[in-house]
């Protein structure tokens, strides 16, 4: 059966590191690189990144430049759902929110984590949409995974994983 025609999402697979600027970004392009080369569909993913450093898309939507140089690795172009969530600092622990690659709001930091119920679904359709157009998915996390802190607010690391893993188990 061709990758085209097979009805299962993409496979993935997920960059964690130990904590922010650890070269995460660098190695998820790289592996969108190696992956295009080979002649995958493949496609950069990271739910939720903090940046003022925006790239705009074809059709206007903001992302994480480092979404958009993963997005050009993989020879494809970029876009919102590659980079669901991104979070612009303002200053006094506020972020202007761009969901979907379109601005929705500031917020504190605070106030941002309380939204996880409303922008988890973002995260989900974003992923569930490149998966079921490429062959590959590299998934970026955020900072550490092991900031427990944030455990049951997070939408970047473990949760994305968790996702992916429900789907991988529906389908094996």
């Amino acid at each position: 059966m061709s990758p085209m025609s097979d009805p299962r999402p993409a496979a993935t697979l997920m960059v964690m590191g130990t904590s922010s600027s650890a070269g995460k970004s660098l190695l998820v392009a790289g592996l969108c690189r190696c992956f295009a080369r080979r002649g995958l569909r493949v496609a950069p993913f990271k739910a939720q990144n903090m940046s003022n450093n925006a790239a705009v898309c074809p059709d206007g939507a903001e992302i994480g430049r480092a979404q958009a140089l993963q997005a050009m690795a993989a020879g494809r172009p970029p876009s919102a759902d590659m980079n669901p969530i991104l979070l612009k600092p303002e200053g006094d622990s506020r972020s202007q929110v761009i969901v979907d690659g379109r601005v929705w709001k500031s917020c504190a930091a605070r106030d941002y984590y309380r939204q996880r119920d409303r922008l988890w679904p973002h995260v989900v359709a974003a992923l569930d949409r490149l998966r079921a157009a490429h062959d590959v998915v590299v998934i970026e996390g955020a900072g550490s995974p092991a900031e427990l802190n944030l455990a049951d607010v997070e939408i970047v690391n473990f949760a994305v994983a968790g996702h992916v893993g429900e789907i991988g188990r529906a389908h094996v």
